[in-house]
């Protein structure tokens, strides 16, 4: 059985070195929550498979090829002619901040249904790992979450749900809707402090009683990421906070992907909750010090490389 099945749309990415308006040249590779999370897991020795929806285009051989580079199983990833695969556009605007502009409407993911990945579903996995930004890219592929989720009902995967918001995608009103019918089938949860109301009860006002609310459904563990102060796990015995690990900013995008796979790197190791969430953080470090969405995430012998001191060489 492999260690972990996601699924979702990842896209074409380009990266701009200035403001669009002012032109310049665009770096290609590829970006997706999902993908990028199976990445981070392969890079770390596990076994991960994305069987996400191309369109039948070059930046879709680009998107498979890049996967299977990176060591992550695709044989049940579908290309179609139903749209062209999607298309994501970084531009810098001031010092460290970064716009992203989505071309996604129409796009091949968008026509991802539970069909697609029935069988996938069937071959089973330790884990499934899904997130929100899937469910809103229409009623398709929110069916295709939904329906992930409930096949594992009764069976020994673990289920992992990131919240992942974006306000580009749905409004806050459309992502509660959608996501909270789906925390009694989730193990681990998680989220930024900020996303926490849209998966908890609409009764609970603050964190405490949000978390409280989510286990009380059935969730295992709440997972609350915060940023540059690192991250707590909330479960029944109480919880556990770790500081982030320090180090210089180049790029907060895929950071929080890259938690989520050191989180469960850990979890398949079968790590305690302070070791699961002490990797979180270190491979969360690893992409906010590197540029890209994956291209930094560590292989399991560079995990201690931070320990280092600032500005040394590895001779």
């Amino acid at each position: 059985m492999i260690d972990v099945l996601t699924f979702g749309e990842t896209m074409a990415a380009l990266r701009s070195s200035r403001p669009l308006q002012l032109g310049g040249s665009l770096e290609l590779s590829v970006a997706g929550a999902e993908s990028n999370v199976a990445i981070g897991l392969a890079r770390l020795g596990h076994s991960a498979r994305w069987a996400g929806l191309t369109g039948d285009d070059e930046f879709g051989q680009l998107v498979l090829r890049t996967l299977r580079a990176e060591g992550v199983d695709v044989s049940h990833a579908a290309v179609t002619d139903a749209g062209p695969t999607g298309l994501i556009v970084f531009e810098p605007r001031v010092a460290d901040l970064v716009r992203v502009g989505y071309y996604r409407a129409g796009s091949a993911a968008s026509t991802l249904t539970a069909h697609h990945i029935e069988h996938a579903l069937a071959e089973g996995a330790r884990v499934l790992h899904v997130t929100g930004v899937t469910a809103a890219l229409g009623p398709g592929p929110l069916g295709a979450v939904t329906a992930a989720l409930r096949s594992t009902s009764g069976t020994d995967t673990y289920v992992c749900l990131d919240v992942n918001y974006r306000s580009r995608l749905w409004s806050p009103e459309q992502a509660a809707h959608a996501l909270r019918p789906l925390a009694p089938y989730t193990d681990v949860l998680v989220a930024s402090d900020d996303e926490l109301p849209l998966v908890a009860d609409d009764r609970a006002r603050t964190e405490e009683a949000q978390v409280e609310s989510l286990l009380r459904a059935g969730v295992r563990e709440v997972v609350v990421k915060r940023g540059a102060n690192g991250a707590e796990v909330f479960h029944a015995g109480g919880s556990t906070a770790l500081p982030a690990v320090r180090v210089p900013v180049r790029d907060t995008v895929g950071a929080g992907d890259a938690f989520v796979a050191g989180y469960l790197s850990g979890l398949l190791d079968g790590d305690p909750v302070t070791a699961r969430l002490e990797r979180a953080v270190t491979t969360g470090a690893f992409a906010v010090a590197s540029c890209g969405d994956w291209e930094g995430l560590p292989r399991r012998d560079e995990l201690a490389l931070l320990n280092a001191v600032p500005g040394s060489t590895i001779r």
